[in-house]
C-alpha cells in the first residue's frame, strides 16, 4: 500500500470539487459492467436451459453476487487449503474485497458496489425531492441490529457450525451450482411478494438515507469491521474546522463526523463526500501505523484507486493461477439448471 501511496503523491490528487463527479463516474462504470455481465449470463442461461447448439461461455464475474457461496468457499480454503472449483471467481472477488477493506477502508462500498450505487441514487432522489430523512437515534440503533444479527448468523452457521465435509457437500451441491441461475430466475419471474419487497426497499431507500447499506447489508458490516484495522483513517483538523457540519449533511452513512478527530467508524464507506463538501479543507485521509511518529496525509484519490487496484490485481492473479473460471463444464451447468429450475 505504501508503494501505491508513493505512486499517487499529493501532487497527483484531484481537487475536492471533482471528487463527487469522479465517484459517480466510477460507480456508473461498475454498474454498467454488472449489467453487461448480467446480460452475458442471461445468454448463457438461455443456452443452458435450451441445451441446443454450441456451449456459450459463462461469465465468471456473475459469481460476485454469490457471497454465501464465497463465504463457504473461504471456510473450505482455510480448513483444507483447496480453492473452490465451482465458483472460484466468487471466492476471488470476496477475498479481494476484504483485502481492499483492510488496506483502503470500505472503498468497495463507496465506489464500486452496484447495489450500493443503486441505493445511493435512490438516496439522492430522496434528497432532491426533499423526502430523505435520517432516523432518530431511538429508532436508528434498534434497526442497526438487523445486519449485526444477519452477519452473526452467517458466521455462526458457516464458520462455527459447518465442518469440512459439510462445506464440501454444500459447494458441490446442485443448489449451489444453480445459485446463479436461481438468482437470475428471481429477477426474470419475480413473485408478487418479491415485487412488493423490492418496491418497499426502493421506497424506504428514497425516504431513509442509505437504508439498505446502513440497516440490512451484512456484507458491508463485515467490510466495516475490517476497515477498522485499516491504516488509512479520515482525519479532521480541529483547528481548521469551522463547525459548519456540511460534512455531516452529505455523509450517506449519517456519521457525526465533527465528533471525531480520526473517523474510525465501521459505517464509513470511504466515499470522500465529506471531504469534498468541507469549505475549509480540514478533512483528509491519513496513514497511521504502530510506531509511526507522524501521521502523513495521503491523497483522497488513494481510496478509490487502491480499491480498484486490489480488485484488478485479484482478477489478474486468479486468471494466471486458474482460480477464475469454474472447473464445472458448461454442459454440467446446463443439466443442473434444468434439474433445479425446470426445462
Amino acid at each position: 500500500m505504501l508503494v501505491l501511496a508513493g505512486m499517487i503523491s499529493k501532487g497527483f490528487d484531484i481537487p475536492n470539487i471533482l471528487l463527487p463527479g469522479l465517484r459517480k463516474a466510477v460507480q456508473n462504470i461498475y454498474l454498467l459492467f454488472s449489467l453487461f455481465v448480467g446480460f452475458r449470463f442471461y445468454q448463457f442461461y438461455q443456452w443452458a436451459m435450451n441445451g441446443q447448439g454450441q456451449p456459450l461461455s459463462r461469465p465468471a464475474a456473475v459469481e460476485a453476487f454469490l457471497p454465501i457461496s464465497a463465504l463457504v468457499g473461504l471456510k473450505r480454503l482455510i480448513l483444507s487449503g483447496q480453492y473452490d472449483q465451482v465458483h472460484p471467481a466468487g471466492l476471488t472477488i470476496f477475498i479481494a474485497v476484504m483485502v481492499s477493506a483492510l488496506l483502503f477502508r470500505k472503498g468497495f462500498c463507496g465506489w464500486v458496489c452496484p447495489v450500493g450505487t443503486l441505493s445511493n441514487k435512490l438516496e439522492k432522489l430522496g434528497r432532491r425531492i426533499h423526502m430523505a430523512r435520517q432516523l432518530p437515534p431511538w429508532l436508528d440503533y434498534p434497526l442497526l441490529s438487523a445486519k449485526y444479527l444477519l452477519l452473526g448468523f452467517f458466521i455462526y452457521v458457516i464458520f462455527w457450525k459447518m465442518d469440512l465435509r459439510q462445506a464440501n457437500d454444500f459447494l458441490f451441491s446442485p443448489y449451489n451450482m444453480a445459485a446463479d441461475a436461481k438468482m437470475l430466475r428471481f429477477f426474470l419471474s419475480p413473485s408478487y411478494m418479491a415485487l412488493e419487497v423490492i418496491a418497499g426497499l426502493a421506497i424506504l431507500s428514497v425516504l431513509i438515507r442509505n437504508f439498505w447499506c446502513r440497516y440490512l447489508c451484512p456484507y458491508g458490516l463485515l467490510l466495516g469491521f475490517l476497515a477498522l484495522l485499516s491504516p488509512i483513517q479520515l482525519r479532521r483538523d480541529r483547528d481548521a474546522c469551522s463547525g459548519c457540519k456540511g460534512c455531516e449533511q452529505v455523509c450517506p452513512s449519517g456519521i457525526k463526523i465533527t465528533d471525531y478527530e480520526a473517523v474510525r467508524n465501521c459505517e464509513c464507506i470511504g466515499c470522500t463526500e465529506c471531504a469534498a463538501a468541507c469549505p475549509k479543507g480540514c478533512l483528509s485521509p491519513g496513514l497511521s501505523f504502530p510506531g509511526l511518529s507522524t501521521r502523513p496525509l495521503v491523497p483522497k484519490i488513494l481510496i478509490p484507486a487502491g480499491t480498484v487496484f486490489v480488485l484488478l490485481a485479484g482478477w489478474g492473479l486468479a486468471k494466471l493461477t486458474g482460480h477464475w473460471e469454474s472447473q464445472i463444464p458448461a454442459e454440467v451447468f446446463s443439466r443442473i439448471y434444468q434439474m433445479m429450475i425446470g426445462g
